[in-house]
C-alpha cells in the first residue's frame, strides 16, 4: 500500500520558503513592547476629544495623534494575523492575534469622536485652519473626504442613537452568519471513491468541480435541499438586512440604499447602471460559452451542477514554483524593469509564505500595513491555477508597495473599488504571454478556458448578483414583502435569463439566493465585475503599447487614496462612468470564445 502523504510541521519548512516577518517586530518580545505602548497612547485620546474648535493647532494635533494610532494598530494587527495564519493551531499565536484584535477595536472606540466632531466644525473654520497652518495642506483631501458626509450626518443625539442601535440593526445579518455557518446540518453523500462524507458549504465547493457527474448532482441537490427547508427563515433574515439599508439610507437623507452605500467611494450610480445594461446586452456571449460547455461535456442535458466542473479534462501542464516565477516575470515584463525589480524583491526578500503546512491558513492573500513588506500567503502546488494566483497576489502586492513608497501614511491605501483592479490586469497579461507562447492547441485551449471561466465567475455571474440586490431593495423600498416564493421566483428566472437555453432550468437554483453572503454586504459584488473589467481594458492598453498607457498605469498604482476612486481611475486611462470599458472587455471575451470554440474542433 503507498503511504499517505503528510503536510509538513512548520518546523519542518526551509527558511526560504517561509516570509520573514522580523522586519516588523524581530520577536515577540518587540511585539509585546510596542503593544503596551500603544496601549498607553490610547490613553491620550480624551486629551485631544473636544478641542478640535479651539484652534489650527489642536484641530492638527489631532489628527496627527488620530493617524499615528491607527498606523501603529494596523502594524501590530498585521503581525499577529500574519503570525496566526502560518499555523492556526499554534495557541501562542492564537493569543497573540486576540489581543491584536481587541487593541483594535479598542482604538476604533476611543476615537470615535473624531469625525462627528470634525462635523461639528464650519466648513469656513476649517479653511481658516488651513490657512493658518498651510503646512498642513497634505490633510485636506482626508479632511474634504469627512466633511463631504456632512448632509448625511445627523445631530450628534440622533447619531448616538443609530451608534448604539447598530447591534440591533446588524442582527439579521448575524443570523445569517450563524445558521448558514454553524447550524446547518447537510446530508451524507458519496464522493469520487465512494467515500460516505459529509456535505459542508467548503466541501460543496470541491464537489462542483469533481469530473464524476453523480457526485455533483448528490451534492447540488443535498445542498439546496437544506437550504429549501430554511428558504422562509434565510428570506427573513435577508429582507431585513435590506430594511436596514433602506431605513439607513432614508434617515441619513440620500434618494436610496445605493446612493448611500455607493456614496462612501463617491461612485455615481450610473456605473452600476452601465454595468446591468452592458453585461445584459452581451449575455448571449456567456449563453454562447454555456452551450460550448455542453458540448465539451458531452452531455444531452446541462445542469446548473455542471458549471464548474471542468471541461478539457486535467490540465495539460504544470509548474514548479520556481518555474512559475520565471514565468511571472515574462508574462509581467510588459509592466516595465522597474515593476520587475519589485517582483524580484518580493521573491529574494522573503515577501511570501510559499508551501502549505500543518495548521497553515487555506487559500491566498495579500497582506500588509503601510509599515510592513506587502506580503503574500500561498499555499503552493503546481498547476496552472496556482501559478494565475501567484501573479493575482503579487499584484495586490506590488499596488501596495507603489502606493506606500509615495504616498504619505494619510492615503498609503486604496478603495476596495480599486483593489482588484491591478491584481487582475496582472492576470490579463499572463494569459496574453500564454496565448503568445504556448502552441500546443489542448494547452492553448485550456489556458482560454480559464480565462472565459474567470469572467463567467466574475463579470457574469457578480452582475447577476448585482442586478439581484438592486431589485430587491428597489421592491422593498416599494412596501413589497420580500417572502421566499417571491426572492425565489424573481431569482429563478434571472438565472435562468443569464445562462440560458443550453442550460436545465432546476428547481433547486431558486434557492440559491439564501446562501449567498455577499447579499448582507450592502452593494458590494458589483466591484468585482467593474474591476475585472477595468483591468481588461488597462492590460489591453498596455499590450497595445498605447501613448503613455503604462506611465498611467503606474500612476495608479502610486495614487492609493489621494484622490476619489474614479477620478484615480480616470487618469489610468479608463472612465468607469462609460460603457466602453466593459464593452472592451465584452469583446476580449468574444475573441477568445470564439479561438476556442475553433480550437475545440481540431481535437
Amino acid at each position: 500500500m503507498s503511504e499517505t502523504k503528510q503536510l509538513p510541521n512548520r518546523s519542518d519548512l526551509s527558511v526560504e520558503a517561509t516570509w520573514d516577518l522580523t522586519p516588523i517586530f524581530k520577536d515577540d518580545a518587540a511585539f509585546d513592547e510596542a503593544y503596551e505602548m500603544l496601549s498607553k497612547k490610547l490613553e491620550q485620546a480624551s486629551q485631544y476629544q473636544g478641542t478640535l474648535h479651539t484652534n489650527a493647532t489642536a484641530f492638527f494635533e489631532a489628527i496627527d495623534y488620530l493617524l499615528a494610532v491607527y498606523r501603529e494598530v494596523e502594524k501590530i494587527y498585521v503581525y499577529s494575523h500574519l503570525k496566526n495564519d502560518q499555523d492556526t493551531s499554534d495557541t501562542t499565536y492564537q493569543a497573540l492575534y486576540a489581543r491584536a484584535s481587541t487593541l483594535a477595536a479598542q482604538s476604533g472606540a476611543a476615537l470615535a469622536w473624531f469625525q462627528p466632531e470634525v462635523l461639528t466644525l464650519s466648513d469656513e473654520t476649517i479653511q481658516a485652519y488651513f490657512e493658518e497652518k498651510p503646512e498642513y495642506e497634505i490633510y485636506r483631501f482626508f479632511v474634504k473626504e469627512i466633511t463631504d458626509e456632512r448632509a448625511h450626518v445627523l445631530s450628534s443625539k440622533e447619531e448616538e442613537l443609530l451608534a448604539n442601535a447598530s447591534e440591533v440593526l446588524s442582527a439579521s445579518s448575524d443570523t445569517f452568519s450563524v445558521l448558514n455557518n454553524a447550524d446547518l446540518k447537510f446530508p451524507i453523500i458519496e464522493d469520487e471513491e465512494g467515500n460516505k462524507v459529509e456535505l459542508s458549504s467548503g466541501l460543496y465547493g470541491q464537489m462542483m468541480e469533481s469530473t464524476n457527474r453523480e457526485v455533483r448532482q448528490a451534492a447540488f441537490v443535498g445542498l439546496y435541499s437544506v437550504y429549501e427547508q430554511f428558504r422562509n427563515t434565510f428570506a427573513s433574515t435577508l429582507s431585513a438586512n435590506v430594511k436596514k439599508h433602506n431605513f439607513t439610507a432614508k434617515v441619513r437623507n440620500y434618494s436610496s440604499a445605493r446612493e448611500a452605500a455607493l456614496s462612501s467611494n463617491h461612485v455615481p450610480e450610473s456605473v452600476y447602471d452601465t454595468l446591468l445594461e452592458v453585461v445584459d446586452k452581451n449575455l448571449p456571449l456567456l449563453h454562447r460559452y454555456v452551450a460550448l460547455r455542453k458540448k465539451l461535456l458531452n452531455v444531452d442535458t446541462l445542469h446548473m451542477y455542471d458549471m464548474y466542473t471542468p471541461v478539457l479534462g486535467e490540465a495539460p501542464i504544470k509548474h514548479s514554483y520556481e518555474e512559475a516565477k520565471e514565468i511571472s516575470l515574462k508574462g509581467l515584463a510588459p509592466l516595465g524593469e522597474e515593476y520587475l525589480e519589485i517582483v524580484k524583491e518580493a521573491y529574494s526578500d522573503r515577501w511570501i509564505d510559499v508551501i502549505e503546512n500543518k495548521g497553515k491558513r487555506s487559500g491566498a492573500y495579500s497582506s500588509g500595513s503601510y509599515d510592513t513588506k506587502p506580503y503574500i500567503l500561498l499555499n503552493w502546488h503546481d498547476s496552472l491555477n496556482h501559478l494565475y494566483t501567484l501573479v493575482h497576489e503579487m499584484g495586490h502586492s506590488v499596488h501596495s508597495y507603489y502606493t506606500r513608497k509615495t504616498q504619505p501614511y494619510v492615503y498609503g491605501d486604496y478603495s476596495i473599488f480599486l483593489a482588484e483592479i491591478a491584481s487582475t490586469t496582472n492576470e490579463n497579461l499572463l494569459t496574453e504571454y500564454l496565448l503568445k507562447t504556448e502552441t500546443d492547441p489542448k494547452v492553448r485551449a485550456f489556458v482560454l478556458n480559464h480565462y472565459l471561466d474567470g469572467v463567467k465567475g466574475t463579470i457574469f455571474r457578480q452582475t447577476q448578483f448585482a442586478e439581484f440586490e438592486h431589485f430587491i431593495h428597489t421592491e422593498d423600498a416599494k412596501g413589497t414583502p420580500l417572502t421566499s416564493e417571491f426572492l425565489s421566483e424573481y431569482y429563478s428566472n434571472l438565472n435562468a435569463k443569464y445562462y440560458g437555453d443550453a442550460v436545465e432550468k432546476d428547481s433547486e437554483i431558486a434557492y440559491e439566493w439564501s446562501r449567498i453572503p455577499h447579499f448582507y454586504y450592502n452593494y458590494y459584488v458589483f466591484q468585482y465585475a467593474t474591476g475585472f473589467s477595468a483591468a481588461s481594458a488597462l492590460a489591453d492598453k498596455i499590450l497595445k503599447e498605447e501613448p503613455n498607457a503604462l506611465e498611467n498605469y503606474l500612476g495608479f498604482l502610486k495614487a492609493g487614496s489621494s484622490d476619489y476612486p474614479i477620478e484615480v481611475m480616470k487618469k489610468a486611462g479608463v472612465d468607469m462612468t462609460q460603457a466602453e470599458y466593459i464593452e472592451n472587455a465584452m469583446k476580449v471575451f468574444e475573441e477568445r470564445l470564439n479561438e476556442l470554440e475553433q480550437l475545440v474542433e481540431t481535437f
